[in-house]
Order: C-alpha cells, then sequence, then structure tokens
C-alpha cells in the first residue's frame, strides 16, 4: 500500500515536472520571440534612420555642388559684366561716337519728357560735349515733334560715371537716366537670360531663365 502511494505520488510529481517544463519552455519561446522582435525593431529602426541619415548626406552633398556650380557660373557672369563695364569707361574717348550717342538719348529723353524746357546732367568734364550734343538733340527733337524746347546744363554728374546724361523735368519731378552706366545696368538685366543660355545651356528645369 505504501508502495503504491509512493508509486502515484512519483507518477504525479513527473506530470508536474513535464508540465512545468513545457509552461517555462512556451515561456521561454515567448520570451525569445519577443526579444527578438524587438531586436529587428530596433534594427529596423536604426536602418531606417542610416537611410535618412545617408540621403541626408547626399542631399547635402548635391545642394552643395549645385552651389558651387552657381558660384562659378556667378563669377563668370560678372567677370564678363565687368569687362563690358571697362569697355564703356574707354567708350568717351571716341569723341564722333560719343557724341553721336550724346545725341541720340538725348533726343530720346526729349521725347519722353515734352517738356518746353528741361535741365541736362552732366559729368564735368562731358560740358562742351554735351552742350553741343543738346544743342543738335533739340532740333532733332523740334524737327520731330514740332516743339521747340530749350534746356539747362549742369555739371552735376559724378566723376565715377562713366559717361551719358541725365534729363530733369521742368519741375525736376521727373528724371531719366540715360547715363552709360544705367544703359549697361538694363543691357545686363534684359539680356542676361540670353547670355546664360549661350554661355551655360539650357536649363530644362527652368521653364524661363532668370
Amino acid at each position: 500500500m505504501v508502495a503504491f502511494i509512493k508509486q502515484e505520488a512519483l507518477e504525479k510529481a513527473r506530470e508536474i515536472q513535464v508540465k512545468a517544463d513545457e509552461e517555462f519552455a512556451i515561456e521561454k519561446a515567448k520570451l525569445v520571440k519577443q526579444e527578438q522582435q524587438a531586436i529587428d525593431a530596433q534594427f529596423e529602426k536604426k536602418r531606417k534612420g542610416a537611410e535618412v541619415a545617408q540621403k541626408i548626406a547626399q542631399s547635402n552633398l548635391t545642394n552643395k555642388s549645385r552651389l558651387k556650380l552657381l558660384q562659378r557660373r556667378e563669377e563668370q557672369l560678372q567677370e564678363l559684366f565687368s569687362i563690358s563695364r571697362s569697355s564703356i569707361l574707354t567708350f568717351g574717348e571716341d569723341e564722333g561716337r560719343y557724341s553721336q550717342f550724346l545725341e541720340g538719348v538725348v533726343v530720346q529723353g526729349l521725347l519722353q519728357l515734352m517738356e518746353p524746357r528741361v535741365t541736362l546732367l552732366a559729368r564735368e568734364q562731358d560740358a562742351d560735349i554735351v552742350q553741343m550734343a543738346g544743342e543738335a538733340a533739340a532740333e532733332s527733337y523740334t524737327r520731330i515733334s514740332g516743339r521747340e524746347v530749350s534746356f539747362d546744363l549742369e555739371t552735376t554728374l559724378s566723376k565715377d560715371c562713366a559717361g551719358g546724361v541725365k534729363l530733369l523735368s521742368n519741375s525736376r519731378r521727373i528724371s531719366i537716366d540715360n547715363t552709360l552706366d544705367e544703359r549697361l545696368r538694363l543691357l545686363e538685366d534684359s539680356m542676361l537670360p540670353e547670355i546664360r543660355k549661350d554661355l551655360f545651356g539650357s536649363n530644362e528645369n527652368r521653364k524661363f531663365y532668370t
């Protein structure tokens, strides 16, 4: 009887042990799976973070390259404009061409103002040639418009100015800048898209060139 009870106890203990081992194995597998999932999630997070960091680095590198390219292009444009500015400084030395230019821009300014009296602003060293050009322009203006015009001459333009004239209305409220400097600036602005296209080719990413 004692042996039977002992045997029953041993079998019961084995059942309990087997069940405990199974539960332990199940719990262990569950913990291992959870840990593996956590490791996988952490790895995926790091992988995505590395991809984002790589894309940011590539984007920064691309942007830096583009900025360097734009900077080099801008330097080329400024060098070209600098050559143009240097050339207009000597334009006034050709008296024939300069006188013709002055007469033309004065006539243009007079036709814009359409006033009986105006003021011409010139450089001090251009006083004589502007006076003659102004007189010739006044005659041309009269032939074109049928109106008479007179002008005063003031030599107040800066010596740093490349040449040309400014015209003031009789009230001095309207000013027309026909200096060589302003003419070149306007030409640079209007020709810039074409210059860029000629120098650097068409940019398919831009619909307009500015």
